[in-house]
């Protein structure tokens, strides 16, 4: 019998460590069990667990009939969730999440079930798109009551957060603590990790969007989970992969043709296809760096698909729900 992914541990080894395992939402789970959780225990320090790949309004997507969301209708695959992280530190007993998403309470739950003796230590949004802070409605007065938990933003998404119902109530009713964020300058965890924001170019309609640098005590992590395309950022993309051990990367749409008769650019991302032919060129160790995360509904490599394994065999990595990366 096939294990559920979550069993799985995602570690690098000499070759920036990247296993290619190719699960998908038909073997997601999202409870860890007792022996999950007694392999995890064993393996104390900082890491960083993929709780959910999929783009902002997750898998299937609300109102879709197409051939992938069907598969879930029929009752053949499982949900996908959306795009998260969660960053842990087992010396602090601690853990962080990177963007309150719709499915906020089972990612939440997911590291106190496999962290029992940690709490949270707060949230890390990256800008105001759907999938990525609404889920501190969770927090609120008619959910969870929650008293002051930090929340890390930039300028104009505090500015967001604190004048605008009904995220003002959190703010009001001191659920949470807005913590402030400056591009470049690294916010300290403890003694062992810095988190460290990047401007990217986006959709800023309410926001500004970043990705962050997480730097631990043996390696860093880039997770850029939304960013219009590499060439317009002000950064060398290759040059950020090179500094990093792992690089979460956007990889909402696989190619051009995957929203008939919508403008793909009204939604600029860099299509899979677009960042494999950028990356061409790079080592094979550079290569095994780049995890491909953030999945809109119809991007194949959400489930077991061609696409997925020409990507694995590219040498590119392809992110599950509950693929750890130790730091």
């Amino acid at each position: 019998m096939k294990l559920p992914f979550v069993y799985l541990v995602f570690a690098l080894g000499v070759m920036a460590g990247c296993t290619n395992h190719q699960n998908t939402p038909q073997n997601t789970q999202h409870h860890l069990s007792a022996e999950a959780i007694s392999e995890n225990a064993q393996n104390a320090g900082v890491s960083v667990h993929i709780l959910g790949v999929a783009q902002d309004a997750g898998f299937p997507q609300i109102g879709c009939e197409k051939e992938q969301c069907q598969k879930y209708w029929d009752g053949l695959v499982a949900k996908g969730r959306v795009s998260s992280i969660g960053l842990v530190d087992q010396s602090s007993n601690q853990y962080w999440i990177f963007d309150a998403t719709p499915d906020f309470p089972s990612q939440l739950q997911d590291l106190k079930t496999q962290y029992p003796s940690s709490s949270l230590g707060g949230i890390f949004l990256t800008h105001a798109h759907i999938g990525h802070y609404t889920g501190l409605m969770y927090l609120g007065h008619e959910a969870m009551g929650a008293q002051e938990v930090p929340v890390y933003m930039m300028p104009k998404m505090r500015d967001f957060i604190s004048t605008n119902g009904p995220w003002s109530q959190l703010v009001n009713y001191q659920n949470i603590h807005p913590q402030n964020l400056t591009a470049d300058q690294a916010v300290s965890l403890g003694q062992k990790i810095e988190v460290i924001p990047l401007l990217v170019p986006h959709r800023d309609e309410y926001s500004e969007t970043v990705g962050y640098k997480i730097i631990g005590p043996q390696k860093s992590l880039l997770f850029i989970p939304d960013i219009n395309k590499w060439e317009v950022w002000d950064r060398s993309i290759i040059e950020e992969i090179s500094k990093v051990d792992y690089a979460l990367l956007d990889a909402t749409f696989y190619d051009a043709n995957e929203l008939p008769g919508r403008n793909m650019a009204d939604i600029p991302h860099p299509f899979v296809q677009e960042s494999m032919q950028l990356f061409q060129n790079l080592s094979e160790t550079e290569r095994a760096k780049i995890i491909f995360i953030h999945f809109n509904h119809t991007n194949p490599l959400l489930l077991d698909s061609p696409e997925r394994e020409h990507v694995i065999k590219q040498g590119f990595q392809v992110a599950s729900e509950g693929l750890r990366l130790d730091l």
